[in-house]
């Protein structure tokens, strides 16, 4: 009877470790998609995050209730340069409205980068789809989603 209890109490000590590790695996939040030889790379930011005259140069507004979605292409294999491609996308909140996203092409140095600037609403969760015709030619579609916050 004592094996038993020992051999079921290691049973739910395994579940509950197995539901824990999938717990933990759902929080991690997915900033890159590989597309054979290329990484496409993305994230959003809040827009003040960018040097002021980094959006002075590129005529980028920086406010409180403006986030950039930045997207980068690089080879998967030491590619640490962004690479020319290009790219479109929409957002789409919760109730399914959608707004274009419109994209800059960004010059630093020997990196190259695309930014899109988006206003939002406090607290607003956003599906992004996002078209990116990669070097090769081919064209991917990337989608993810974040919630928004001030």
């Amino acid at each position: 009877m004592k094996r038993i209890l020992t051999a079921i109490a290691a049973a739910a000590m395994l579940l509950w470790a197995a539901g824990a590790a999938a717990q933990q695996e759902a929080r991690v939040i997915k900033s890159h998609q590989d597309f054979g030889d290329y990484r496409v790379i993305y994230s959003v930011f809040n827009s003040e995050f960018v040097k002021p005259e980094i959006a002075q140069r590129y005529n980028l507004v920086r406010a409180a209730d403006r986030v950039f979605v930045n997207v980068s292409v690089v080879k998967k294999e030491g590619g640490q340069k962004g690479l020319s491609s290009e790219m479109s996308g929409t957002a789409t909140n919760l109730i399914q409205q959608s707004r274009p996203l419109k994209f800059v092409e960004i010059n630093e140095g020997d990196a190259v980068y695309y930014l899109a600037p988006l206003r939002f609403d406090h607290e607003e969760t956003l599906t992004f789809n996002i078209d990116v015709k990669l070097p090769g030619g081919n064209t991917e579609q990337i989608s993810f989603r974040r919630k928004l916050e001030k």
